[in-house]
């Protein structure tokens, strides 16, 4: 019986601390139209603490959506244009002689804020890509000999563009591992593009968004996050999607099993397991569900399965490979 009080308790603190999710939505609303897959996985991140990656051609609102998000919660927001001549120093900061004091002082770089949008990611070098990972992994800066943490919550939305393909550099699959979500932004409908078009063609008007919430409510949210339950059939679904990725003859997938070069590493299952916790808390539930799992499985996925060579020439990509998966793997 203490069970099932626990879990109305539960429900009752989880629809108590995740009423600020319907105005979230509200205030971005007001300038955003659509985008509700991007901006559900956003919340996503923020609240599982993970970060994202972006794909989508220019002018989908990625930039105006982030900047959007960053005032509703009230948090430091910095744009980050990656270019080919930009300097790990540029993004981290950097040290500064001052002539008359005689010493070395630290000039602190844009990655010190809380929401860091990393415009074209791989138009940059290896070396600022991995400066920023790092900065994403240990949460921490070295500037100089001193360490410095970052300011909680930090999250780096990083974008990238799929079509040109002169000039970049692409992210190497170890570092691509560390974005707990890759987003494949597409167009919007037709009507959405009527709304987008009314709006935007009017000169001069901006509307202004009003914050909601503080970032001390993230950090609370993430906390009671924590505390959703999942059952053990729903963690062994997880389990199960991620090892079919590995060994898919042993879910009676074996068409598979050629085209894919390297199944979801350890960190899939964590972030699926994290992923579907905030999904279930962004609809106010006490509990996770299979269908929570499904709902965000291939934004974990997508970037963690690599293909082989015969996938790519039958123009098979990870996608499909998810998909086939997601429909095979027996739902609890």
């Amino acid at each position: 019986m203490s069970n099932t009080v626990d879990m109305r308790a539960l429900g009752e603190k989880i629809e108590k601390n995740s009423a600020f999710i319907d105005e979230i939505y509200n205030e971005l609303n007001k300038v955003i139209v659509g985008q509700r897959y991007m901006i559900d996985r956003l919340l996503i991140g923020l609240l599982a603490d993970g970060h994202v990656l972006l794909e989508g051609v220019p002018g989908l609102a990625k930039t105006l959506t982030v900047s959007s998000l960053a005032t509703v919660i009230n948090t430091k927001f910095q744009r980050i244009q990656f270019t080919p001549d930009l300097l790990p120093a540029d993004l981290v900061g950097t040290l500064i002689y001052n002539q008359k004091e005689m010493q070395f002082t630290v000039k602190k770089g844009p990655i010190f804020s809380n929401i860091v949008l990393a415009d074209e990611i791989n138009r940059s070098p290896a070396k600022v890509q991995s400066a920023l990972l790092e900065a994403m992994q240990e949460r921490q800066v070295t500037i100089g000999e001193e360490t410095f943490k970052l300011e909680v919550p930090f999250l780096v939305l990083a974008t990238q563009n799929p079509v040109e393909q002169e000039g970049t550099y692409n992210l190497p699959e170890a570092q691509v591992d560390r974005f707990m979500l890759k987003l494949k932004i597409g167009y919007p409908s037709k009507s959405e593009e009527l709304e987008i078009m009314r709006r935007m063609a009017k000169t001069g008007e901006n509307i202004q968004l009003k914050p909601v919430i503080s970032p001390k409510k993230i950090l609370d949210a993430r906390k009671v996050i924590n505390e959703i339950y999942v059952d053990t059939k729903v963690e062994r679904y997880i389990i199960d999607l991620i090892f079919a990725t590995r060994n898919p003859e042993d879910y009676q997938i074996p068409e598979v099993k050629d085209l894919i070069a390297f199944g979801a590493s350890p960190r899939a299952s964590i972030n699926l397991n994290l992923a579907a916790r905030a999904s279930a808390f962004m609809q106010h539930r006490a509990y996770v569900t299979p269908e929570d799992v499904r709902f965000i499985a291939m934004d974990v996925l997508r970037h963690r399965i690599i293909p082989t060579f015969e996938a790519e020439a039958e123009d098979i990509t990870s996608e499909d490979i998810i998909s086939k998966i997601l429909s095979m793997v027996q739902v609890p």
